[in-house]
Formats: C-alpha cells, structure tokens, sequence
C-alpha cells in the first residue's frame, strides 16, 4: 500500500513538472512555426494596408493550423528538460534507488501524451481542415487585394490588372517616378499599347477604386482594333506623342474575400470521411479522362491533300496500277502545293504537341491531386504519432545526458526536428510528386525515428553511459594515440608515508629492466606486419615494467617532498599493448590486416606507439634517477629520526 502511495505521488510529482514546461514549451514552438510560416508570406502581406480585423483572422486561423505542428515539439523539449532536471539534481537516481524503473517513471506521462496525440488527431480531423480553408481564402484574397502605392524599382510590377508598370527610379520625398514604361492590355492580343514617360506621379482616388497616373515628356504607342480586317492585313497603330497626360487604371483598394469555392476542394480542408468519400470520386473521373483522351489519340487521322479534280481521277488510276509512297506523291506537286503542304504538316504537329502538352498538365495535376489526398489522410494517423516517438527520444535522453535548462535540451531538440523535418518534407514531397510511394514516402520519417526513440528508451533504462562525453573522448584519444599528462598534487593530509628505501630500490630494478628490455626489444625497428596482424602476442614484459612503477607512484604519491612529486609528474603513463597489435582480440586483428586501407593506418599508429614507447622509457629512466637519488636522502633521514 504504501508502495502504491508512493508511485501515485511520483506520478503527480512528475506530472505537475511536465504540465508547466510543456506549457511554456508550446508556446514556444508555436511562435518559432507561426514566424517561420509568416516569413513565407511577408512579401504579399506588406503594402496591402490590411486591417486589424483581418489581420487577427488570419494570425489566429494560422495557429490553429500549426497547432498540431507545435504539439510534437513541445513534447520533445518538454520531455528532454524534465528528465534532464531530475537526472542533473539526482533525483532521478533517488527514484531507481527506491526501486521504481525509468518506464514506471514514464507511465504517467505515456498515458499524458497519449491524451495529447488525441486532441492532435482531433484538431486536424474537425477542426484543422476549417482553419485551413480559412487561412488559404485570407491567402487567396490577400493576394488580389490591389496594392498601396507601393511600385517597386527595377522589375515589371504586375499587381495593378491589366498593366505591367516599371519604374527605374523613384523619389521617396517627393513621391515622383522616374523612367516609367506602362504595359497595357486592353482587349485582344493586337489592342495594345506601351506607354514611356521621362516622369510621373501616381495617386489614387478618394474612394480608392481607381488610380490617376500623371506622365510627363512620353510617347504612346497602341495597335488599332483589327476585328474588321482579313487575317493578312497590316494591323495599324498609332503613335502620340505628349508633355503631360492622365492616365486613369482601375484599382480596388478594398479587401473582397475569394470565393470558397476555389480552396474547397484542397485535400488539406477536408476530414478523414470527407478525403475517403471523394478518393472515389476522383479516381473514377480520372480514370474517365484517360479513357477519353485515349479514345481521342485512336481517332487522329492524318490531314488529306485536296487536289483538282482531274488529278484526282488521274491520281487513282495510277494508284490502282502501281505501287506508290507519300514522298512520290509529294515530288508530283507543284512548289505551291508543296509549300502548302509542308505549312498544313506543321500546322497539324504543332497543334498536336500543343494538346499533349495541355492534356500532360491536366492528367498530372489530377494525379496530383488524388495522391495529395492519400498523403493527407495518412498524415493525420503520422503527425499525431510523432507525439508518442517525440516523447520516447526526449524523455530517454534526458535521463541518459542529466543536463536541464534551455542549453542542451534546446539543442537535441531542434537537431531531432530538424532530422524529422527532412525526411517528413522530402518524403511527402517524393510521394506527391509519384516518384515514391505514398505509404513509403509518409511512413519514412516514423521509420527513421521509431527505432531511434526505442534504442534510447531501452538504453535509459539500462542506466547506459551511450552519451557519456568522457568515454567517447578517451575512446578518440586512444585511437589516435593522444594522452593526458599524469598530475599528482601534494596531499594536505598524509596517513601513511612513503617507503622511500623499498621504493628507490624498486625504481633500481625498473632501470634495469628498462636497459635490458631496450637491447632484446628493437622499437627503432619496422615490425613485421605479419606477425603484427596475423599472431597473437603481448609484451609481458612491458606490462610487468608497467605494473611496478605505478604501484611506487602510488606509494610516492603520498610524499611532501616538491623535488619527487614534480618528477612523478614527469613519468608518462605507458601504453603497454598498442606497440605491438591494434587490438586485443586475435579475430579484430585479421579483419584489420585483410582490410588494407584500415590496416595501413593502423600499422602507422602502430609505428608511432612504438617510438613513443622509446622516448618514455628514456624519460622514465632519467626521471627515476633523480627520484632515486632523492629517495635514498629521504630514507636515511628517516632512519635517523
């Protein structure tokens, strides 16, 4: 009983310290994604002189929308930062000490994101696709809505109807503009006209449903209206030149909302039911468009050369009689004929390409369409996962890392995301292009990061040092052959005090050993790779060098004489097996031999271990004989007190 007491505590404790950071973490998130999303539209935002209403509108549909966006990392940094806590201020050691487990640790929380990834489910089932269809209506309309007098310098602007207008210059004080050249459409393709200005000014009406353009020093130059004359006629123009003139250009400077009808149909502003019910629907109709442009492709027929009647007669009999090809026919015509002839063919191709063009673009974009629908039903079930899998890679690692605050855990965070993000994005975007599967493209960021999220649970509750900084940096130090420098203070408090004449007699010995080893062991020498790769072998001897000195620096240690602790920290740490085999194991050894490249260097550290080792035991020789001679001082003055 009081066992469950106290895991019911623990769970409140631990729920209380999660609710208040995924709080503050969410809001986070969901400023970070509504400034990343509003950073794509600031271009047709800016100059629109929109109200605070619409403005509102469109911030709060665009929270909605990113709602379930923000939700996953808010579980990831939330998770990693209550964990980190716990670990870094070893209450995450008190909990496994009473004998709860990390997963019963997490199960009030599992059971907190799980309730998480339903409201996620939620908001983009019922309520996400209505915040969309509103957000891309706002969109849709902000874009139409006519611009502020806002002209920019250099480019043609197109966001007055009608017009394309550029300015190569403008005075912001005095509002003027300079080297002005005005497109206009005003009907068909041959009523046009271009208009060039030294100057101008543009201002608008006060009901702001028109624009008044001032031009100065300009020219105009407009096609007549042709509709009353043959197709091969000259179409005439007219050229005027002026030193001032008013040019009135339509402009509605009030905001109209799109019509729904255009983004109702996005995959994005339907539910799970409404995608399945049209999935149908728009399978039979694109199924029924390839019918009828295949139907259409069967029935093309080659264009008939019309020839005089006479010719025609003449043209059958011969045809009855003897074998004849198109190219003989055509080398019967005359240079008219041909040239006719050659026109119609390429008329008839051109117009050919110009529909497979048009219908390719419209079978592409249903097919489009219907794996965007595909793509959107599965991303409800993935985006609300991602809650479950964000939360077993973030509270997993802060128990493992046991770093809290905004530091570590911030970093991890946006490096998780951003690895998710990748592959979410390119996945989606493979998938609805058709060059990846829909199920593999939405499936490879789960794919990606769910066993991720099961390695570092199962490591956290293993007590697993797989992110400990220390043990990777001795890793990397040993491989490339770096050490530290031995560092021994002077003790405050000395117990036992050294054997300084055992101790300089051990030291006596180790000398020896040293010189005689030098003799029997060649290390200037090129091993043989061989017997480096392919024999097992340790140097017992070096090993045993080894094992005697550190037992006298331990013993020395202990000393208060300056002279001896400074050449103590002289002594190097000896390696007493990488200057003769890279690896302990004999089977590690073979696979590096066979492996050339790896075995080349390894051979080359090798060689490095081994000139090292002969520099260390001449240091450890010299070293030894001033602790010697120091020792045996210390050790007769021992004896005389």
């Amino acid at each position: 009983m009081l066992i469950m007491l106290r895991i019911k505590k623990l769970d409140i404790f631990i729920t209380k310290q999660f609710g208040l950071l995924f709080v503050g973490t969410f809001f986070i998130c969901q400023f970070v994604l509504m400034m990343q999303f509003l950073w794509r539209y600031v271009d047709e935002l800016i100059g629109k002189g929109l109200s605070l209403d619409i403005m509102a509108q469109f911030f709060w549909y665009m929270g909605l929308m990113l709602l379930p966006q923000a939700l996953p990392l808010a579980i990831l940094l939330s998770s990693l930062i209550v964990f980190g806590n716990l670990g870094e201020s070893s209450e995450l050691t008190a909990i496994k000490a009473a004998g709860i487990s990390l997963m019963q640790a997490f199960r009030p929380l599992i059971v907190l994101v799980m309730l998480i990834a339903g409201v996620s489910y939620y908001f983009q089932d019922k309520i996400g696709p209505q915040s969309n269809l509103h957000l891309h209506q706002l969109l849709i309309s902000m874009k139409q809505k006519s611009p502020e007098l806002e002209i920019p310098e250099g480019i043609f602007y197109d966001g007055i109807p009608g017009s394309n207008i550029y300015v190569q210059k403008k005075d912001l004080n005095t509002g003027m503009l300079y080297g002005i050249m005005i497109y206009r459409q005003t009907g068909s393709y041959e009523d046009q006209a271009i208009i060039l200005a030294d100057s101008g000014m543009m201002q608008s009406t006060a009901e702001k449903k028109h624009l008044i353009l001032n031009l100065y020093s300009g020219e105009w130059f407009e096609n007549m209206r042709s509709q009353d004359l043959a197709n091969n006629a000259n179409i005439p123009y007219r050229r005027e030149t002026f030193s001032s003139k008013r040019i009135v250009l339509d402009f509605d400077g009030g905001f109209n909302l799109a019509d729904m009808n255009d983004v109702a149909g996005d995959a994005r502003a339907k539910s799970l039911n409404q995608i399945l019910h049209d999935l149908d629907s728009l399978k039979e109709f694109n199924d029924s468009v390839g019918r009828a442009y295949y139907n259409d492709s069967r029935r093309y027929t080659f264009r008939k050369i019309s020839l005089p009647k006479n010719d025609s007669v003449k043209l059958i009999k011969e045809l009855s009689t003897t074998a004849m090809t198109y190219d003989t026919l055509f080398q019967r015509q005359s240079k008219s004929a041909k040239q006719m002839a050659v026109k119609n063919a390429m008329s008839n191709v051109q117009a050919q390409l110009t529909d497979i063009e048009v219908r390719l673009d419209y079978t592409s974009w249903l097919h489009r369409n219907y794996r965007q629908h595909q793509i959107e039903a599965i991303g409800k079930f993935t985006l609300a996962l991602s809650c479950l899998i964000f939360f077993f890679i973030g509270a997993p690692l802060g128990a493992i890392i046991r770093k809290g605050g905004l530091g570590m855990p911030v970093i991890i965070s946006v490096l998780v995301f951003i690895v998710y993000y990748i592959f979410d994005n390119s996945g989606m975007r493979m998938a609805r292009d058709g060059q990846w599967t829909i199920l593999f493209g939405k499936l490879i960021s789960t794919a990606v990061l769910a066993p991720i999220a099961v390695f570092f649970t199962y490591k956290a509750n293993k007590d697993s040092t797989v992110f400990n900084i220390d043990l990777y940096k001795n890793f990397f130090m040993k491989v490339f052959g770096l050490r530290t420098k031995r560092h021994i203070a002077r003790k405050e408090v000395i117990i036992d005090q050294p054997n300084y004449a055992e101790d300089a007699n051990i030291l006596t010995e180790i000398c020896n050993d040293i010189s005689s080893y030098s003799e029997n062991h060649k290390l200037l020498r090129w091993p043989n790779p061989i017997v480096v790769f392919f024999h097992a072998g340790d140097d017992q001897d070096i090993e045993h060098i080894s094992e005697r000195l550190e037992a006298v620096i331990e013993d020395l240690s202990n000393t208060r004489d300056r002279l001896i602790l400074g050449e103590l920290n002289n002594l190097p740490i000896l390696a007493v097996s990488a200057h003769t085999r890279p690896f302990r194991q004999k089977w590690l050894n073979i696979i590096t031999g066979l492996l050339v490249p790896v075995g080349a260097f390894f051979y080359v550290r090798m060689i490095r271990f081994r000139l090292r080792l002969y520099r260390d035991l001449r240091n450890i020789r010299q070293s030894s004989e001033n602790i010697i001679q120091q020792a045996e001082k210390l050790a007769e003055q021992q004896q005389t007190v």
